[in-house]
């Protein structure tokens, strides 16, 4: 039911494996599994992506007759129950009564040099000279920081992020009025925080706060902001999905399902 007519498709396992291969997903220990998560119909002439494969995202790919979905954050997490109740449930059935397979890419999507969800921000704050911030408990690649050109008071960035994400983030002030040094993150990464202060950063931009990160910010003097989990990280699967669909001819789709966290 989930095969639309067009005139270019892919087979499931060449787009599986193509995906694979560019985000290596060899070279990453993850809480979920990356990869193909659901089988849906051999033929993929239709792409869906998104952030989260929620209910709202797989109901509106069936309205657009998707062969596949593809989202950053799929199902089957490190700890999460393996008993198929409730919302997985109605999720999967979604997916396997439509024939429409799920493909998810977590840390592999975030780190990709070209598609990643933080290359993808820093190249819309106008972020350059990027690094990684290396440390041994955090995944290679993963936390980043590069000067921003030019630089900014912490109200001028503040209103950059609301302009760029269409969500006003929550900003902890720093000590320096300007920002020049800032280290990026996209997602729940608020605890990487004590490493960005040893970078000698002058803001952090992540996604999601806890209460701890507040009084960490203020005794350090960093500028901090909090500009939505989700908000964060719906230009990498975005930019993925256009890519797909210029290589290989397939309709795409990109679905933003709101989400104020």
């Amino acid at each position: 039911m989930g095969c639309s007519m067009t005139n270019n498709s892919i087979t499931r396992r060449e787009l599986t494996e193509y995906l694979n291969q560019l985000l290596a997903i060899d070279a990453y220990k993850d809480c979920c599994p990356n990869g193909l998560q659901v089988e849906g119909c051999f033929d993929i002439r239709c792409l869906v992506t998104g952030v989260t494969a929620c209910e709202d995202l797989l109901m509106e790919a069936i309205r657009l007759k998707a062969d596949a979905v593809l989202v950053h954050h799929g199902y089957f997490w490190k700890y999460d129950t393996v008993v198929v109740t409730g919302i997985l449930r109605r999720r999967l059935n979604c997916l396997l009564k439509h024939n429409i397979s799920l493909l998810t890419y977590h840390l592999p999507l975030d780190i990709h040099p070209v598609y990643g969800n933080n290359v993808q921000l820093a190249e819309r704050l106008s972020i350059s000279h990027r690094a990684f911030i290396p440390s041994p408990s955090i995944p290679n690649g993963l936390l980043c920081s590069g000067i921003l050109e030019p630089a900014l008071s912490g109200v001028e960035l503040f209103h950059l992020l609301d302009k760029t994400l269409n969500r006003m983030p929550l900003h902890i002030k720093g000590k320096n009025e300007y920002i020049r040094k800032i280290a990026w993150c996209t997602g729940a990464a608020q605890d990487f925080i004590s490493h960005v202060l040893e970078a000698g950063c002058d803001a952090y931009v992540t996604g999601e706060v806890s209460e701890r990160t507040v009084h960490i910010a203020r005794e350090g003097g960093i500028h901090f902001f909090s500009a939505g989990h989700h908000a964060t990280e719906r230009f990498g699967v975005q930019a993925l999905g256009e890519h797909l669909a210029d290589k290989f001819s397939i309709q795409h789709h990109f679905v933003d399902i709101d989400n104020p966290v």
